[in-house]
């Protein structure tokens, strides 16, 4: 085969296909639950009536409502260990610790570093790298999971703060500028676990070093664990609201991955009976 044939079947609807199915040798169009095996025979049932992507759109849709609903699951689970002074009772010696460190420098370099998950540097890096893999793929599977995972996120942390308008750790206690919307939950948190999690969950798929797969998911762990941590060490968030934001990020996430092997299912059966 020639190089550019091998390249053709890299691209578009064959690529996902060919590539994406397989990740460390586990079939991700197969469901091996009775679940599983419903949602993929729904999926299979709209793509009959309204396209391949529609299935792909609709689970998303269905899983942010879910999403919305952790949301306030989360919130009363919050206020119930509040009250029993549980893992909020870490918030402020945690965040007593976290200034016993601090120095200029490291405050001007983990502010610096924050601001990476900030409304402005983690939509440019998100869009940079949407428009890299979708151009370079030849698919618009990246554009939707992407814009979906970051959108839905967005939505999350929107929904989230004025529900239970938590306080912020006072501003005496805080590194400037400071900021002044509800604290729970943490929108850098649940940001760059969602985007750092769809980014690496994308390249895994094309990856066939078990080397490489490793390493690609420690980067992404380390850049959601610090970004959450350097919320906490600034003063701008108790260490409950990233908590709660890395359970929620977490959530959405799966729901994403869900969805897309959804579609994947139906691009591949749609293809097997194509080539039959």
């Amino acid at each position: 085969m020639t190089t550019e044939g091998r390249e053709s079947q890299d691209h578009g609807v064959r690529g996902e296909v060919r590539q994406d199915r397989y990740v460390a040798g586990q079939d991700l169009t197969r469901w091996k639950s009775p679940v599983g095996q419903l949602m993929a025979a729904t999926a299979q049932r709209i793509t009959t009536f309204l396209g391949p992507y529609a299935a792909l759109v609709i689970t998303l849709v269905i899983g942010l409502l879910i999403s919305v609903a952790l949301v306030v699951t989360f919130g009363e689970v919050y206020e119930s260990v509040t009250e029993a002074d549980g893992v909020a009772g870490l918030d402020h010696p945690v965040l007593d610790a976290a200034k016993s460190f601090r120095s200029p420098a490291l405050d001007a370099a983990t502010t610096a570093y924050t601001n990476v998950g900030g409304t402005v540097g983690m939509p440019l890096i998100a869009v940079g790298i949407m428009i890299f893999l979708a151009t370079k793929r030849k698919s618009w599977t990246p554009v939707i999971l992407m814009l979906a995972a970051g959108l839905g996120s967005l939505l999350l942390t929107v929904a989230g703060k004025p529900l239970f308008g938590r306080t912020r750790p006072d501003l005496s206690d805080a590194i400037p500028p400071f900021e002044h919307s509800p604290s729970f939950p943490s929108g850098h948190s649940l940001n760059s676990i969602v985007i750092a999690g769809i980014v690496a969950y994308l390249v895994i798929l094309r990856l066939k070093s078990k080397r490489a797969r490793i390493l690609t998911i420690v980067i992404a762990s380390v850049f959601s664990l610090t970004m959450g941590l350097s919320r906490v060490y600034l003063g701008h968030h108790w260490l409950t609201d990233v908590l709660a934001a890395w359970a929620l990020g977490i959530a959405w996430l799966s729901l994403v991955i869900m969805a897309h092997r959804l579609y994947l299912t139906v691009r591949t059966r749609h293809h097997q009976e194509a080539a039959s």
